[in-house]
């Protein structure tokens, strides 16, 4: 099964030159091979920050962009990993290893297998 791994981290954390800071993003570098040597790894992006992004809704037929998402925390999402695992306790292992999850938080979540039932809510 597919989970999609969300990395969340506080910017002024990562980016502020600690000595902490400075390893976790010196084993970030390398950390997808790790992944690929277990057989994890799907596929893996880090995000540029908020700022340079936009945020479209499209409503009554209208399409509206804002600079950036609003947000009132201090951690954004950083990147996404895709990993294969036989399931969420392994998936959770796995983000668990992630250098990230020592200086942010780490949100693993199933992939939708549109082969399966709908959600009933």
């Amino acid at each position: 099964m597919r989970y999609a791994c969300f990395i969340y981290y506080d910017p002024k954390v990562l980016f502020g030159g600690s000595p902490e800071a400075n390893a976790v993003l010196e084993k970030c570098a390398s950390y997808d091979e790790v992944l690929k040597a277990s057989g994890h790894f799907v596929m893996g992006e880090a995000l540029e920050l908020p700022e340079t992004g936009q945020v479209v809704r499209k409503r009554e037929g209208e399409v509206l962009g804002t600079d950036g998402p609003f947000m009132e925390t201090k951690e954004v999402l950083g990147g996404i990993i895709l990993i294969e695992a036989p399931d969420l306790d392994e998936a959770a292992r796995v983000a668990g290893g992630h250098p990230l999850a020592s200086i942010g938080a780490i949100e693993v979540r199933p992939v939708v297998d549109f082969s399966q039932p709908r959600p009933v809510m």
